[in-house]
């Protein structure tokens, strides 16, 4: 249950303003999700209350982080229910405070319990987001472990990119249509962006309310794609600042279940497409496109993950 917000005490100087919503998605998220309570401490002067909205965690650790922080909410979903789903319900159990006036009503983060914020950095994201009104989402730079910017500002694949990326990239990473995919790349530049990565976003509860939160059919995978595009449709502006910089521990879930997130990830993909080519005419585009996915998670899955063959921990 959510027991209602407490102050985040350490930080006096934003007594006076109502909490930011924090939503994270657990599943047994193991110590990461200490990392991240540990490091919001520093990385705002705000009042934060953290909901982790929990799809079955097995190791205790949400309801303990809970029991052990008073500005943090257990949120049990009811089961695995997939990441949007568990982030909409999480905006849906904070509606009626945010109504109230009990927490921020402009903004609330998306976070992956596996992200550590540097020091000032979410309230430079809000900066940058109050400095754009027009912005539904904002993103911050993600850096890898050896100080490298993850690509997490990207356009939309189309059709083409997408099928060109999703073949050629395991084997040849700097083929055209990857490049094309990760259009922009220069992650040193504030500027707009197709979609920002799920990992850690900043959102502006009136965009997501325009566009009907995350679409819950995506499981997991392509639900952050989806999100931003939506946004783009209904005219909000997805932007990236770089001012803004987090550590994620970047695919270490995905590396331990590859039987599950493989599949996962290419049915998002399809779906994607799908969606976006719904004519009758374009249902050979999406037969070719489940037959080409099909084949491509069966090869995937018979060999070591990308990651493993770079020689990743």
């Amino acid at each position: 249950m959510l027991t209602g917000i407490v102050k985040h005490t350490a930080h006096n100087s934003a007594t006076q303003q109502a909490p930011l919503a924090v939503i994270t998605v657990t599943y047994s998220p193991g110590e990461h999700l200490a990392h991240l309570i540990d490091s919001i401490a520093d990385a705002t002067e705000r009042d934060v209350v953290l909901v982790c909205a929990d799809n079955g965690s097995k190791d205790g650790v949400p309801q303990q982080a809970a029991r052990e922080h008073e500005h943090v909410e257990f949120l049990p979903t009811g089961g695995n229910i997939g990441y949007g789903a568990a982030i909409n319900k999480a905006a849906g159990a904070l509606a009626g405070r945010r109504q109230a006036g009990a927490i921020r009503d402009d903004y609330f983060l998306i976070v992956n319990p596996d992200v550590e914020f540097t020091p000032g950095s979410l309230d430079e994201l809000i900066r940058c987001a109050n400095d754009a009104p027009n912005a539904g989402a904002a993103g911050p730079r993600i850096e890898e472990a050896d100080g490298s910017a993850y690509p997490s500002a990207r356009e939309v694949p189309g059709l083409t990119t997408g099928i060109g990326h999703a073949l050629l990239y395991d084997y040849w990473p700097d083929n055209p249509f990857s490049r094309a995919y990760r259009a922009g790349a220069n992650m040193e530049v504030q500027r707009t962006a197709g979609w920002l990565s799920g990992a850690c976003l900043l959102v502006r509860w009136d965009a997501f309310d325009a566009i009907g939160g995350f679409d819950e059919r995506y499981f997991m995978y392509l639900e952050d794609i989806d999100f931003g595009d939506r946004l783009s449709r209904a005219g909000w502006d997805n932007l990236y600042c770089p001012s803004s910089v987090i550590l994620h521990d970047q695919g270490h879930v995905a590396d331990k279940h590859r039987p599950v997130t493989v599949p996962a990830h290419h049915a998002s993909a399809y779906r994607f497409q799908r969606d976006r080519h719904p004519h009758t005419w374009q249902a050979p585009i999406r037969w070719a496109l489940w037959v080409g996915l099909k084949i491509r998670g069966m090869l995937q899955l018979g060999r070591p993950s990308p990651r493993t063959r770079r020689g990743a921990k």
